[in-house]
Protein backbone atom coordinates (compact mmCIF):
# COMPACT_ATOMS: atom_id res chain seq x y z
CA UNK A 1 0.00 0.00 0.00
CA UNK A 2 1.13 3.55 -0.83
CA UNK A 3 0.63 6.21 1.50
CA UNK A 4 -0.43 9.10 0.42
CA UNK A 5 0.24 12.70 1.77
CA UNK A 6 -2.78 14.92 2.58
CA UNK A 7 -3.20 18.23 0.99
CA UNK A 8 -3.71 20.66 3.20
CA UNK A 9 -2.30 24.44 3.80
CA UNK A 10 -0.52 25.16 7.21
CA UNK A 11 0.26 28.16 8.63
CA UNK A 12 3.20 28.50 10.92
CA UNK A 13 2.60 29.40 14.07
CA UNK A 14 4.63 33.22 14.91
CA UNK A 15 7.53 33.04 17.22
CA UNK A 16 7.01 34.87 20.50
CA UNK A 17 10.25 36.89 21.16
CA UNK A 18 11.20 38.29 24.61
CA UNK A 19 10.72 41.90 23.23
CA UNK A 20 7.27 41.51 22.48
CA UNK A 21 6.39 41.61 25.93
CA UNK A 22 7.37 44.84 26.96
CA UNK A 23 6.30 47.79 25.85
CA UNK A 24 7.64 50.36 23.16
CA UNK A 25 8.70 52.70 25.42
CA UNK A 26 10.26 50.35 27.94
CA UNK A 27 12.79 48.97 24.99
CA UNK A 28 14.94 51.82 25.88
CA UNK A 29 15.49 51.01 29.67
CA UNK A 30 19.14 50.63 30.40
CA UNK A 31 18.44 47.61 32.30
CA UNK A 32 17.98 45.55 29.05
CA UNK A 33 21.75 46.25 28.81
CA UNK A 34 22.66 43.96 31.97
CA UNK A 35 19.85 41.77 30.85
CA UNK A 36 21.87 41.23 27.51
CA UNK A 37 25.06 40.81 29.50
CA UNK A 38 23.45 38.47 31.86
CA UNK A 39 21.73 36.33 29.00
CA UNK A 40 25.61 36.10 27.63
CA UNK A 41 27.12 34.88 30.67
CA UNK A 42 24.28 32.31 31.47
CA UNK A 43 24.77 30.79 27.97
CA UNK A 44 28.69 30.83 27.95
CA UNK A 45 28.58 29.48 31.39
CA UNK A 46 26.43 26.13 29.64
CA UNK A 47 23.13 26.85 30.60
CA UNK A 48 20.51 25.44 27.86
CA UNK A 49 19.54 27.67 25.29
CA UNK A 50 16.11 26.83 27.18
CA UNK A 51 17.12 28.01 29.81
CA UNK A 52 18.29 31.22 28.96
CA UNK A 53 15.47 32.09 27.07
CA UNK A 54 13.39 31.46 29.75
CA UNK A 55 15.67 33.45 32.10
CA UNK A 56 15.28 36.24 29.27
CA UNK A 57 11.69 36.62 29.06
CA UNK A 58 10.99 36.98 32.60
CA UNK A 59 13.66 39.15 33.54
CA UNK A 60 12.20 41.76 30.14
CA UNK A 61 8.83 41.29 32.12
CA UNK A 62 10.30 42.49 35.03
CA UNK A 63 11.94 45.56 33.33
CA UNK A 64 9.09 46.62 31.72
CA UNK A 65 7.54 46.55 35.41
CA UNK A 66 10.30 48.81 36.35
CA UNK A 67 10.04 51.42 33.23
CA UNK A 68 6.39 51.88 34.50
CA UNK A 69 7.64 53.02 37.88
CA UNK A 70 10.74 55.00 36.94
CA UNK A 71 13.48 52.68 37.44
CA UNK A 72 16.46 51.66 35.63
CA UNK A 73 19.41 51.63 37.21
CA UNK A 74 20.37 48.28 38.87
CA UNK A 75 20.90 50.23 41.94
CA UNK A 76 17.63 50.85 42.52
CA UNK A 77 16.96 47.39 42.26
CA UNK A 78 16.24 46.89 46.44
CA UNK A 79 14.13 43.92 48.11
CA UNK A 80 11.23 46.07 48.89
CA UNK A 81 11.39 46.50 44.97
CA UNK A 82 11.45 42.86 44.44
CA UNK A 83 9.20 42.32 47.10
CA UNK A 84 6.60 44.75 45.40
CA UNK A 85 7.09 42.71 42.35
CA UNK A 86 6.18 39.87 43.84
CA UNK A 87 2.57 41.55 45.11
CA UNK A 88 2.05 42.66 41.97
CA UNK A 89 2.43 38.93 40.19
CA UNK A 90 0.21 37.79 42.79
CA UNK A 91 -2.36 40.45 42.65
CA UNK A 92 -2.11 40.01 38.82
CA UNK A 93 -5.18 38.88 36.34
CA UNK A 94 -5.05 37.37 33.17
CA UNK A 95 -7.64 38.31 30.18
CA UNK A 96 -9.93 35.41 31.65
CA UNK A 97 -10.01 36.86 35.32
CA UNK A 98 -7.58 34.08 36.71
CA UNK A 99 -4.52 34.69 38.44
CA UNK A 100 -1.02 33.19 37.66
CA UNK A 101 -0.41 29.96 39.50
CA UNK A 102 2.18 29.92 42.08
CA UNK A 103 4.40 27.52 40.02
CA UNK A 104 3.81 30.40 37.35
CA UNK A 105 5.31 33.22 39.95
CA UNK A 106 7.89 31.01 40.80
CA UNK A 107 8.99 30.79 37.38
CA UNK A 108 8.62 34.50 36.95
CA UNK A 109 10.81 35.27 40.24
CA UNK A 110 13.49 32.13 39.92
CA UNK A 111 15.09 34.29 37.27
CA UNK A 112 15.40 37.60 38.99
CA UNK A 113 16.85 35.94 41.89
CA UNK A 114 19.97 34.26 39.84
CA UNK A 115 19.97 37.93 37.57
CA UNK A 116 20.45 39.71 40.91
CA UNK A 117 23.20 37.41 41.83
CA UNK A 118 24.53 37.97 39.10
CA UNK A 119 24.84 42.12 39.45
CA UNK A 120 26.26 41.61 42.38
CA UNK A 121 29.34 39.47 41.75
CA UNK A 122 30.24 41.76 38.49
CA UNK A 123 30.12 44.39 41.10
CA UNK A 124 27.16 46.58 39.50
CA UNK A 125 25.67 46.34 42.79
CA UNK A 126 26.85 46.28 46.68
CA UNK A 127 24.88 43.80 47.83
CA UNK A 128 22.70 40.65 46.21
CA UNK A 129 18.86 42.47 47.17
CA UNK A 130 17.29 39.14 45.85
CA UNK A 131 19.49 37.01 48.78
CA UNK A 132 16.68 37.31 51.68
CA UNK A 133 13.47 36.88 49.25
CA UNK A 134 10.62 34.23 49.99
CA UNK A 135 9.54 32.54 47.18
CA UNK A 136 6.27 31.05 46.90
CA UNK A 137 5.83 27.36 47.69
CA UNK A 138 4.41 25.31 44.33
CA UNK A 139 1.75 22.69 45.75
CA UNK A 140 2.92 19.19 45.05
CA UNK A 141 0.14 18.18 43.48
CA UNK A 142 -0.21 14.64 41.76
CA UNK A 143 -0.59 14.99 37.69
CA UNK A 144 -4.13 16.19 36.09
CA UNK A 145 -4.68 13.42 33.94
CA UNK A 146 -4.04 10.04 34.78
CA UNK A 147 -5.45 7.84 32.04
CA UNK A 148 -6.08 3.86 32.06
CA UNK A 149 -4.34 1.36 29.93
CA UNK A 150 -7.49 1.40 27.53
CA UNK A 151 -7.94 5.31 27.33
CA UNK A 152 -4.39 5.49 26.44
CA UNK A 153 -4.82 2.63 23.53
CA UNK A 154 -7.84 4.69 22.37
CA UNK A 155 -5.71 7.60 22.15
CA UNK A 156 -3.08 5.85 19.82
CA UNK A 157 -5.64 4.22 17.46
CA UNK A 158 -6.62 7.83 16.43
CA UNK A 159 -4.12 8.87 13.84
CA UNK A 160 -5.16 7.52 10.31
CA UNK A 161 -2.06 5.89 9.27
CA UNK A 162 -2.93 5.35 5.83
CA UNK A 163 -1.72 9.27 5.22
CA UNK A 164 1.75 10.03 5.66
CA UNK A 165 0.99 12.43 8.61
CA UNK A 166 -0.92 9.74 10.72
CA UNK A 167 1.77 7.00 10.79
CA UNK A 168 4.09 9.57 11.41
CA UNK A 169 1.52 10.68 14.49
CA UNK A 170 1.33 7.02 15.59
CA UNK A 171 5.28 6.80 15.57
CA UNK A 172 5.21 9.80 17.73
CA UNK A 173 2.33 8.43 20.35
CA UNK A 174 4.07 5.12 21.06
CA UNK A 175 7.31 6.00 21.32
CA UNK A 176 6.29 9.35 24.05
CA UNK A 177 4.20 6.35 25.48
CA UNK A 178 6.85 3.52 25.67
CA UNK A 179 10.03 5.92 26.53
CA UNK A 180 8.22 8.13 28.21
CA UNK A 181 10.40 11.08 27.53
CA UNK A 182 9.76 14.77 27.72
CA UNK A 183 8.42 16.74 24.70
CA UNK A 184 11.58 18.75 24.79
CA UNK A 185 13.57 15.44 24.59
CA UNK A 186 11.85 14.26 21.89
CA UNK A 187 11.76 17.04 19.77
CA UNK A 188 15.45 17.11 20.03
CA UNK A 189 15.60 13.45 19.54
CA UNK A 190 18.03 12.71 16.17
CA UNK A 191 17.76 9.79 13.90
CA UNK A 192 21.03 8.18 14.97
CA UNK A 193 19.93 8.38 18.62
CA UNK A 194 17.78 5.19 18.09
CA UNK A 195 18.84 1.81 18.08
CA UNK A 196 15.72 -0.35 16.82
CA UNK A 197 17.67 -3.42 17.04
CA UNK A 198 18.57 -3.18 20.46
CA UNK A 199 15.39 -1.36 21.65
CA UNK A 200 16.84 1.68 23.29
CA UNK A 201 16.90 5.18 22.76
CA UNK A 202 19.88 8.13 23.75
CA UNK A 203 18.26 10.97 25.09
CA UNK A 204 20.71 13.84 24.76
CA UNK A 205 21.37 16.54 27.08
CA UNK A 206 17.83 16.03 28.55
CA UNK A 207 16.48 17.93 31.44
CA UNK A 208 19.57 20.00 33.52
CA UNK A 209 21.90 18.62 30.36
CA UNK A 210 22.28 15.00 31.13
CA UNK A 211 22.11 12.33 28.63
CA UNK A 212 20.48 8.97 29.62
CA UNK A 213 19.92 5.68 27.60
CA UNK A 214 16.28 4.08 28.01
CA UNK A 215 14.47 1.61 26.56
CA UNK A 216 11.78 1.75 24.04
CA UNK A 217 9.02 -1.18 23.30
CA UNK A 218 8.94 -3.49 20.47
CA UNK A 219 5.59 -1.89 19.74
CA UNK A 220 7.37 1.18 19.36
CA UNK A 221 10.01 0.27 17.40
CA UNK A 222 7.78 -1.14 15.05
CA UNK A 223 6.21 1.87 14.59
CA UNK A 224 9.13 4.33 13.86
CA UNK A 225 10.40 1.86 11.50
CA UNK A 226 7.65 2.03 9.40
CA UNK A 227 7.76 5.85 9.76
CA UNK A 228 11.40 6.60 8.58
CA UNK A 229 10.99 3.75 5.81
CA UNK A 230 7.54 4.95 4.44
CA UNK A 231 7.26 8.30 5.52
CA UNK A 232 10.33 10.24 6.51
CA UNK A 233 12.53 10.12 3.46
CA UNK A 234 8.89 12.01 1.79
CA UNK A 235 8.66 14.83 4.08
CA UNK A 236 12.27 15.82 4.76
CA UNK A 237 13.26 18.72 2.47
CA UNK A 238 17.09 18.47 3.07
CA UNK A 239 19.43 15.43 2.96
CA UNK A 240 21.40 16.49 6.00
CA UNK A 241 18.62 16.74 8.40
CA UNK A 242 18.91 15.15 11.94
CA UNK A 243 16.03 14.93 13.37
CA UNK A 244 13.55 12.01 13.75
CA UNK A 245 10.44 13.55 13.67
CA UNK A 246 9.69 16.34 10.96
CA UNK A 247 7.10 18.30 10.23
CA UNK A 248 5.04 18.53 7.36
CA UNK A 249 7.40 21.40 6.02
CA UNK A 250 10.50 18.63 6.59
CA UNK A 251 11.47 20.49 9.58
CA UNK A 252 12.06 19.77 13.15
CA UNK A 253 8.99 20.00 15.83
CA UNK A 254 8.47 23.04 17.88
CA UNK A 255 7.50 22.51 21.38
CA UNK A 256 4.38 24.16 20.83
CA UNK A 257 3.50 22.41 17.78
CA UNK A 258 3.97 19.06 19.16
CA UNK A 259 1.75 19.73 22.00
CA UNK A 260 -0.76 20.42 19.54
CA UNK A 261 -0.80 17.59 17.68
CA UNK A 262 -0.71 15.85 20.68
CA UNK A 263 -3.73 17.00 22.21
CA UNK A 264 -5.91 17.07 18.84
CA UNK A 265 -5.48 13.21 19.36
CA UNK A 266 -6.31 13.52 22.95
CA UNK A 267 -9.49 15.27 22.43
CA UNK A 268 -10.72 13.45 19.42
CA UNK A 269 -10.39 10.36 22.07
CA UNK A 270 -12.50 12.07 24.54
CA UNK A 271 -10.07 13.57 26.73
CA UNK A 272 -10.58 16.58 28.12
CA UNK A 273 -7.17 17.99 29.50
CA UNK A 274 -3.62 16.60 28.79
CA UNK A 275 -1.53 16.73 26.16
CA UNK A 276 2.41 14.77 25.64
CA UNK A 277 3.05 14.60 29.80
CA UNK A 278 0.13 13.23 30.48
CA UNK A 279 1.62 10.21 27.70
CA UNK A 280 5.18 10.52 30.39
CA UNK A 281 2.34 9.99 33.40
CA UNK A 282 1.06 7.32 31.48
CA UNK A 283 4.04 5.59 31.30
CA UNK A 284 5.10 6.12 34.81
CA UNK A 285 1.86 4.85 36.35
CA UNK A 286 1.19 1.82 34.50
CA UNK A 287 4.60 0.48 34.98
CA UNK A 288 4.63 0.78 38.61
CA UNK A 289 1.31 -0.68 38.83
CA UNK A 290 2.66 -3.90 36.78
CA UNK A 291 5.55 -3.94 39.31
CA UNK A 292 8.48 -1.87 38.10
CA UNK A 293 10.91 -0.94 41.38
CA UNK A 294 10.76 2.81 41.86
CA UNK A 295 13.99 3.41 41.18
CA UNK A 296 13.98 2.05 37.64
CA UNK A 297 11.12 4.15 37.19
CA UNK A 298 13.39 7.03 38.21
CA UNK A 299 15.80 6.49 35.70
CA UNK A 300 13.72 5.81 32.68
CA UNK A 301 12.10 9.15 33.54
CA UNK A 302 15.63 11.03 34.44
CA UNK A 303 14.59 12.14 37.85
CA UNK A 304 17.61 13.58 39.79
CA UNK A 305 15.75 13.39 43.01
CA UNK A 306 14.02 10.17 44.11
CA UNK A 307 10.90 12.54 45.67
CA UNK A 308 9.84 13.42 42.31
CA UNK A 309 9.31 9.91 41.13
CA UNK A 310 7.46 9.17 44.26
CA UNK A 311 4.82 11.08 43.10
CA UNK A 312 3.79 8.30 40.72
CA UNK A 313 3.37 5.96 43.95
CA UNK A 314 0.75 8.40 45.08
CA UNK A 315 -1.50 7.73 41.69
CA UNK A 316 -0.39 4.10 41.06
CA UNK A 317 -4.09 3.24 42.71
CA UNK A 318 -4.57 -0.37 41.54
CA UNK A 319 -1.82 -2.24 43.58
CA UNK A 320 -3.21 0.09 46.24
CA UNK A 321 -6.63 -0.99 45.45
CA UNK A 322 -5.71 -4.75 46.23
CA UNK A 323 -3.71 -3.93 49.32
CA UNK A 324 -6.57 -2.23 50.69
CA UNK A 325 -8.90 -4.56 49.93
CA UNK A 326 -6.80 -7.63 51.29
CA UNK A 327 -5.77 -6.54 54.50
CA UNK A 328 -7.85 -3.30 56.08
CA UNK A 329 -10.29 -5.27 58.72
CA UNK A 330 -13.28 -3.44 57.95
CA UNK A 331 -14.02 -5.30 54.75
CA UNK A 332 -16.91 -7.41 53.60
CA UNK A 333 -14.83 -11.07 54.21
CA UNK A 334 -13.01 -11.20 57.36
CA UNK A 335 -11.60 -14.15 60.06
CA UNK A 336 -13.67 -15.18 62.72
CA UNK A 337 -10.86 -14.10 65.34
CA UNK A 338 -8.09 -11.71 64.67
CA UNK A 339 -4.38 -13.62 63.70
CA UNK A 340 -6.17 -16.94 63.58
CA UNK A 341 -4.81 -18.04 59.80
CA UNK A 342 -6.40 -21.18 60.34
CA UNK A 343 -10.20 -19.80 60.44
CA UNK A 344 -12.22 -19.89 57.06
CA UNK A 345 -13.47 -16.48 56.71
CA UNK A 346 -16.80 -15.47 57.15
CA UNK A 347 -19.01 -12.31 55.97
CA UNK A 348 -20.07 -9.48 58.17
CA UNK A 349 -24.16 -10.46 58.11
CA UNK A 350 -24.63 -6.24 58.74
CA UNK A 351 -22.43 -5.26 55.72
CA UNK A 352 -23.73 -8.08 53.56
CA UNK A 353 -27.84 -6.52 54.24
CA UNK A 354 -26.73 -3.66 53.41
CA UNK A 355 -25.02 -4.65 50.05
CA UNK A 356 -28.13 -6.40 49.67
CA UNK A 357 -30.34 -3.22 50.50
CA UNK A 358 -28.33 -1.00 47.56
CA UNK A 359 -28.76 -3.92 44.80
CA UNK A 360 -32.08 -4.04 45.57
CA UNK A 361 -32.65 -0.80 45.32
CA UNK A 362 -30.48 -0.27 41.87
CA UNK A 363 -33.03 -2.65 40.68
CA UNK A 364 -35.83 -0.74 41.80
CA UNK A 365 -34.65 2.38 40.52
CA UNK A 366 -33.94 0.29 36.70
CA UNK A 367 -37.72 -0.79 36.66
Amino acid sequence: MVLKRKKRVLRRKPRMPARAIMRDSAAANPLHAYRRAFLEWALAAGYADHTGATRDRAIARFIAWCDERGLTKPQEITRAVLERYQRHLWLYRKADGSPLSLTTQETLLNPLRAFCKWLARERHILYNPASELTLPRSPRQLPKTLLSVTEIEHVLNQPDVTELTGLRDRAILETLYSTGMRRLELVHLGVFDLDLNRGTVMIRQGKGRKDRLVPIGTRACAWVQKYLDEVRPQLVMRSEERALFVTDYGEPFERNRLSDLVKKYMRHAGIAHGSCHALRHACATHMLENGADIRFIQALLGHSELSTTQIYTQVAIGKLIEIHAATHPARLERARAAGDAHTTPTTDSSAQRLLDALDASDEDTEH
